[in-house]
């Protein structure tokens, strides 16, 4: 309950902060922008971060007109540490890079940057991660978009996980990810898949899994900048059991997010 109230207030306070400063940050060229969600669970490349239960989430992010920005994610997590300490709050900074690029007669968009992966009650899991990703809007219909992407580590899980298995931790992401409307529907569909490569076998009994999702998106018309989306998620790791199991296992999950 506490790390509930924790994450509302978060996100309460930066949305109030959003209105407030608006105007006057359109006048150095920067933009306030941000999202609200309630999800029945918080799967990271295709891992439960709340054992399965439902998870408060926020993003804001501020963007220069030169393609700078700076983003914040939060969210409820529930995360046990060997030691038997907990993660309850993932608080994660990322500071990027966008622009567009010309690839013969495509004109996709690329982004590059650097998040931080952070838990204020278990700065042990704290570790930095850098991306790169190319988007390209009208890659097949109107309105959709695809987005290869590639992320790495060199201290992946954190001086927690270093501990565990005796050094740092590389680890490699790679994605590819869609999303197109159902015409003017207001219906979407959303769909990746994932391939994380370690250096460790940190994935149950291997060093590697795929991760995927596929699922179904509807934007409120009457309420703009409010959308829900059911997907069914899983990735192959293998050889837990119990609740770690059923953290990595195929599900299905549904979530309520609004803009601003």
């Amino acid at each position: 309950m506490i790390k509930k109230i924790v994450t509302v207030s978060l996100l309460t306070a930066a949305s109030g902060l959003v209105m407030a400063q608006d105007n006057a940050l359109q006048a150095y060229g920067l933009t306030f922008s941000g999202a609200a969600t309630l999800a029945s669970d918080y799967r990271f490349r295709g891992q439960s971060q709340t054992e399965n239960d439902p998870a408060l989430q926020g993003t804001f992010t501020l963007t220069h007109t030169s393609g700078l920005y700076f983003n914040v994610f939060a969210s409820s997590v529930d995360l046990p540490l060997s030691n038997g300490k907990s993660a309850h709050l993932e608080l994660d900074p990322t500071l990027g890079f966008t622009t567009p690029i010309t690839l013969g007669q495509i004109k996709p968009n690329l982004d590059v940057g650097v998040a931080y992966y952070n838990y204020p009650s278990a700065s042990d899991l704290n570790y930095p991660e850098f991306y790169a990703k190319i988007s390209f809007a009208d890659a097949m219909i109107k309105g959709d978009v695809l987005t290869p992407s590639i992320s790495y580590s060199y201290k992946y899980g954190g001086t927690a996980t270093s501990d565990v298995m005796g050094d740092d931790v590389s680890n490699w992401n790679f994605n590819l990810a869609y999303s197109a409307p159902f015409a003017d529907t207001g219906f979407g569909g959303v769909a990746s898949v994932g391939y994380t490569k370690a250096n460790q076998n940190i994935y149950g009994n291997d060093d590697n899994f795929v991760d995927w999702k596929a699922g179904v998106t509807y934007g409120f018309k009457s309420v703009n900048g409010l959308t829900a989306e059911l997907d069914a998620v899983g990735s192959t790791i293998d050889g837990y059991t119990g609740a770690a199991n059923r953290a990595v296992d195929a599900g299905a999950m549904f979530s309520l997010t609004k803009t601003f």
